[in-house]
């Protein structure tokens, strides 16, 4: 009964396409949960102490998705509808911290944002337009603070050929973690303006085509390439292999090439950079260790999207991103899995990674290293059963720039109406 109350109102807001009590399908396919984070992030700074941020927020967020309604010739429609709002419960305000809205004096006690995407589908062909929460090696949605970084534009989707899938998208604007509306696109050089959400000219947009396809139950490739208007041009190839190796051993490698070139009227100059990224993990029973390598090349930095967007896709990148000019990363991974010692939902990962030879900030060969340690906990049955937790430590130390030690905790649950 809640979710049908829930969806009616979603439905009398959203959608003028017929009454409630046609949508069926609409209603009884949904999937409607209310997510709550309780979310703390300290940040010091070594050399300049004063300098430190970080805040203790509350997050609320309704996160509504219809099941589809056939509207005939084999089309059907949809809405979601994502609406977060986060609560002070106390910060740094002198120092932005990039999780609250921030008027360069004092972060806002509070803030929300809410979008709404339109889905429709034919077969396996799914087009969103609105609010979209993208995961591909171009574009990725970033949860790692208080409130997500989401997107604005269309994305289209196909899976009608056997074991491929088609995506052509384009984004418009970006709603950052730390932001309370959709903004421009800009390329992330935060030296660039005074504005605290504007990093320099924007782009007109994005545009985005990509292909998957699994030649073998083992080996997968990509290609993908985006273009930010103006700002840069991306191309991505990329190799995956999976298998097990006995009962108990699973093997998950990959490696990934990014060729990254300016774009139309050189809003931020010259833009040359290509990555290579290579990564391993093996998975055995309760452990898994992983191996990575990275390198840049040519006469930039990678470029990433103004609003700290995250590139998940490299296989070093943390605090540090190992991303500077010429930079050569090491990275390796242990996690270790409590459930065979009876701690179910318990696991915890160690990450060390060792960057070589940046030219960054004017200076030549400079060195970074970055450690983080997390613990994750969810509840695995019971009344409070979806409850988690997760501690993260953080300890980076740079050549280039000052140290950091960084504390997170994050403790979330989900309702499912």
């Amino acid at each position: 009964m809640r979710r049908q109350n829930l969806w009616k109102a979603i439905i009398a807001v959203t959608a003028t396409l017929g009454t409630a009590a046609t949508y069926a399908d609409f209603i009884d396919d949904s999937q409607v949960q209310l997510k709550l984070k309780n979310f703390y992030l300290d940040r010091q700074i070594a050399d300049a102490p004063q300098n430190n941020w970080g805040s203790w927020t509350q997050g609320v967020t309704l996160d509504a998705k219809s099941g589809y309604h056939d509207i005939g010739a084999g089309i059907q429609v949809g809405a979601d509808l994502l609406v977060q709002h986060a609560f002070k419960l106390n910060a740094r305000d002198k120092n932005a911290d990039f999780i609250l809205p921030h008027n360069g004096k004092e972060s806002k006690d509070n803030f929300g944002k809410a979008g709404a995407t339109l889905k429709a589908k034919v077969s396996q062909t799914e087009l969103k337009v609105g609010e979209l929460l993208p995961v591909s090696p171009v574009l990725v949605f970033d949860p790692s603070r208080q409130l997500l970084t989401t997107f604005g534009g269309a994305w289209l989707e196909s899976k009608d050929i056997k074991d491929t899938k088609l995506t052509l998208a384009y984004i418009d604007s970006i709603n950052n973690r730390y932001d309370n509306q959709f903004r421009d696109l800009t390329l992330f050089a935060p030296a660039k303006g005074k504005n605290f959400y504007d990093n320099g000219p924007a782009a007109d947009g994005m545009w985005i085509a990509g292909v998957d396809h699994q030649f073998t139950p083992e080996i997968g490739g990509s290609y993908w390439y985006a273009d930010v208007q103006d700002i840069y041009q991306q191309h991505y190839a990329g190799v995956n292999y999976k298998t097990k190796l006995g009962e108990k051993a699973k093997l998950d490698s990959h490696i990934r090439y990014f060729d990254n070139s300016e774009s139309g009227d050189k809003l931020y100059g010259e833009i040359d950079n290509q990555a290579l990224s290579v990564g391993a993990k093996l998975n055995y029973g309760a452990h898994t260790v992983g191996l990575g390598y990275q390198q840049m090349f040519g006469d930039s930095a990678f470029p990433t999207l103004g609003g700290w967007v995250p590139q998940p896709y490299l296989v070093n990148w943390g605090v540090a991103t190992f991303t500077a000019k010429n930079e050569k990363s090491y990275g390796l991974t242990y996690g270790y899995d409590f459930s065979e010692m009876g701690a179910k939902g318990l696991n915890a990962t160690a990450v060390y990674m060792l960057g070589q030879d940046a030219e960054t900030n004017g200076k030549k060969d400079q060195d970074s290293d970055e450690l983080n340690l997390i613990v994750n906990y969810t509840v695995p049955e019971g009344k409070l059963k979806g409850l988690g937790v997760q501690a993260m430590y953080i300890d980076a130390d740079f050549d280039y720039k000052s140290d950091l030690k960084e504390y997170r905790t994050a403790v979330t649950y989900n309702y499912k109406f």
